[in-house]
């Protein structure tokens, strides 16, 4: 994976999908659905090696999130 900013884990692990949204496409310079694409591959290696910085459950993380 592409180096991103420390501010997209940070904006991962605190649900503020649609800033690490925008810093990754900022980044990156990729399209919208690219950006989802790198942003679900972030959230599963964060989960994977930081699991106890989430504060939600993988099932409801994201929940009530509407754009």
């Amino acid at each position: 994976m592409e180096h991103l900013p420390e501010t997209v884990d940070r904006d991962i692990l605190e649900q503020r999908v649609i800033s690490a949204l925008m810093t990754i496409r900022e980044a990156s310079g990729c399209t919208l659905h690219e950006a989802i694409d790198i942003f679900a591959q972030r959230y599963e290696e964060l989960r994977r090696d930081r699991p106890d910085d989430f504060t939600l459950r993988r099932e409801d993380y994201g929940h009530g999130f509407y754009s």
